[in-house]
């Protein structure tokens, strides 16, 4: 009696890799073809995104007063567009990445699972590098407006002070060497300096006729008392002086004069200063808000990037 011998195919328990499986590179954990492609995909979105949001948001500002939308609804308009552009770009890109990869065979499904998962963050990273490349100098900017704004609040105390003062002395230099003032604006220290000289009724003194008025003089010892926050006696009696004799009023009300213009003086460049600190700390809140907000973006872009891999996958292995 003959014994026929019958060929059986050998069961493998799901989960278990076959011995095609274990042959080196015959199955990826890494489909790079399909995160290249879903990252061409989520960045190719988002490019036409920021564009179409550029675009948006410059037809709903306008330079007439009483016309657009205020400043606080353009940056609530952005934050939320850039959140919906990443959220888009990054689905899209996990999607493309989970139904382009390869099929998996006799792995486990929770190792599937963990593949699209990292699939979609690849995506995602590989996407977010490729942006980043091309809005670099937007990126810089960002950047360089919370450096230059952190700066500027450190050195607003006596940088907005010492600016016009050092504008003051170039423009006296200037005039001294021209005879002229080349830009036609005058300048706020110019201003109060020039305001000592006027008469009561209009007209100068009988000195002012034969000599010219010390404008320039009287500039550079104002620089030199706004710079160390005092005008010295000696110095309002000389230009109490000078001014007496140009528009033939007493010495008391002259010195008056130079004390109340010296006041207005200061007041004035301290309002200068205190516009400065307060647009710098409003750049400086800006870029920080933004810095924050591209931070949640790119996250939420990360995490619906990794969950829409999994659905295309899923969607892939049906």
């Amino acid at each position: 009696m003959s014994t026929i011998t019958t060929a059986t195919k050998p069961v493998v328990a799901p989960g278990i890799a076959t011995a095609a499986d274990m042959v080196p590179g015959s199955n990826s954990a890494v489909s790079w073809a399909a995160i290249f492609a879903g990252a061409a995909g989520a960045a190719a979105l988002s490019l036409i995104l920021v564009i179409l949001g550029t675009g948006l948001g410059f037809s709903a500002v306008s330079p007439w007063r009483m016309e657009g939308v205020s400043a606080g609804k353009i940056g609530f308009a952005a934050i939320a567009w850039l959140s919906f552009t990443q959220l888009a770009a990054s689905g899209m890109g996990g999607y493309l990445a989970g139904r382009l990869r390869t099929k998996w065979t006799a792995v486990h499904g929770d190792e599937v699972y963990f593949r699209d998962t990292a699939h979609g963050f690849l995506t995602w990273a590989v996407a977010t590098l490729l942006t980043a490349a091309v809005f670099t100098s937007v990126i810089a900017a960002v950047a360089g407006a919370g450096v230059r704004a952190g700066a500027d609040i450190a050195g607003a105390a006596a940088g907005a002070g010492t600016a016009v003062v050092s504008a003051a002395t170039s423009s006296a230099a200037m005039q001294g060497q021209t005879g002229n003032d080349d830009n036609g604006q005058s300048n706020t220290l110019e201003y109060y300096v020039d305001s000592l000289f006027r008469a009561p009724d209009g007209r100068q003194g009988q000195a002012a006729e034969v000599t010219e008025i010390p404008a320039e003089e009287v500039m550079r010892i104002f620089v030199r008392a706004l710079r160390t926050g005092n005008l010295p006696q000696e110095d309002q009696r000389y230009i109490a002086q000078l001014i007496a004799q140009r528009t033939n009023i007493s010495q008391q009300e002259a010195q008056q004069r130079v004390t109340n213009g010296f006041e207005q003086t200061q007041t004035t460049l301290k309002e200068a200063e205190d516009k400065a600190r307060q647009v710098a700390d409003e750049a400086r809140k800006a870029s920080a808000y933004t810095a924050l907000w591209m931070f949640v973006a790119l996250m939420m872009g990360a995490f619906i990037a990794s969950l829409m891999a999994v659905f295309g996958g899923r969607q892939r292995d049906a």
